[in-house]
């Protein structure tokens, strides 16, 4: 590994690119979340029964080979987690762990709380396809640590931000030491080899079925950053056949709850369903992946993508359970079901700009506060304990904190 990742110097392949905002990712951002609200709406529906159904009865009855389509495209979770590691590397290069702490906290939590809050309220008062968890549920919910305790959620949606939360764990380590090149490289190698040994404890720790997307979001923006090479080529050809294999067997465990399985998945209406689809749209996310990471997108810059960025989280948080009990009462009051999926979609795009607007911009000021006290806090005591006990604490013996205190921790404000 060692002479692998030498070069002159010990240097990276090229002097680093300078920053900037890739507008390109903002939108591929909310083709995932479509990708996935499709899938939802019109390859799932929620069920096969009619108690559990948007529509009543299984989805491919109801648009038949579209959902057939629709079965494919919770493969932009795929794309959503390849994103991940690419943004998160982006947003955390050359920056402390406080700011990565600060931006993941003010990221993702008042949308989040919000979605929660919301969504319970709405199932507690239309409890017409799915019921509200009890009231400790909802609080244990509310820290997105709940799937670790192997609780409900409120919505099951939020299964992939218990993935994203241990990633963010994981990549926790490395910013605490500081990002290289060198260190994300092994980071990379030593993940993809230990999620080869899928135990219990790896795949809790370590989410075998997911890590390969991470890591290629990670190894690409080392492209996008230093230039690619034979060996992040490498990192990230190994992490495709992976990510592959483990969206084919993803769509092997969910193909049930698709339709009515008889001889073949989905064998409704002389409608089968077969996996190779999925390595298609997988290897398309890779793709356009790869044309960001190497640059072929740096000409979009186009203003509103900002805004289709921005609406992706609260899109994500709000369409599943809520959009299912309104498309039912659509539906079930003569409305067909193509103008049902377009007008839950609409008001779904309009709630998640209002959340955005109307909670996440006046929250995460305030909540960036709190955690920048907090830490300044933290920060300052360190000197106190080094001090020893007999030194003066609280408020009767501020502490002075000198500059170098601070300095390991930039007070910048992440881009992402």
């Amino acid at each position: 590994m060692e002479l692998l990742l030498r070069r002159r110097g010990g240097r990276p392949p090229r002097e680093p690119r300078p920053p900037g905002r890739l507008a390109a990712l903002d939108g591929l951002r909310l083709v995932a979340a479509l990708m996935v609200l499709f899938h939802h709406y019109v390859g799932y529906g929620g069920g096969t029964k009619p108690a559990d159904s948007a529509w009543g009865r299984p989805a491919v009855e109801v648009f038949h080979g579209y959902a057939v389509l629709g079965a494919y495209t919770w493969t932009g979770v795929c794309l959503f987690f390849i994103i991940s590691g690419f943004v998160i590397c982006l947003s955390c290069w050359g920056r402390s762990l406080g700011d990565f702490v600060r931006s993941r906290v003010v990221r993702l939590y008042p949308a989040y709380w919000f979605a929660v809050v919301v969504t319970t309220l709405f199932l507690a008062l239309w409890p017409t396809l799915r019921r509200p968890v009890t009231v400790d549920g909802v609080l244990v919910n509310l820290t997105m640590f709940h799937l670790g305790l192997n609780l409900d959620s409120v919505d099951a949606v939020y299964w992939t931000l218990w993935v994203e939360m241990r990633f963010y764990l994981l990549f926790a380590l490395l910013v605490w030491r500081g990002l290289t090149y060198r260190k994300v490289v092994v980071f990379c190698v030593l993940w993809t080899v230990a999620s080869a040994w899928s135990t219990p404890v790896v795949d809790a720790v370590g989410m075998s079925p997911y890590s390969s997307f991470f890591v290629a979001g990670l190894a690409m923006y080392l492209m996008h950053r230093f230039g690619p090479n034979l060996l992040l080529w490498g990192i990230v050809g190994f992490s495709w056949v992976l990510s592959v294999e483990n969206g084919l067997r993803h769509q092997a465990e969910i193909q049930p709850a698709l339709g009515a399985a008889k001889v073949a998945p989905l064998d409704v209406l002389n409608l089968r369903l077969a996996h190779w689809p999925v390595a298609l749209l997988v290897t398309l996310a890779y793709l356009v992946m790869l044309a960001v990471a190497l640059g072929w997108t740096a000409r979009i810059q186009w203003r509103w993508l900002t805004v289709a960025g921005a609406l992706t989280y609260p899109l994500y948080l709000l369409h599943e359970v809520i959009g299912w009990t309104v498309l039912r009462w659509l539906h079930g009051r003569g409305m067909g079901p193509w103008p049902a999926v377009g007008t839950v979609t609409a008001a779904m795009l309009a709630a998640a700009w209002l959340v955005h607007r109307l909670v996440e911009r006046p929250l995460a000021p305030v909540l960036r506060r709190g955690v920048d006290r907090a830490l300044e806090q933290l920060r300052a005591a360190e000197p106190a304990a080094a001090a020893g006990p007999g030194a003066p604490v609280g408020p009767a013996g501020p502490v002075l904190v000198e500059p170098e205190f601070r300095a390991p921790f930039p007070q910048k404000q992440s881009p992402v």
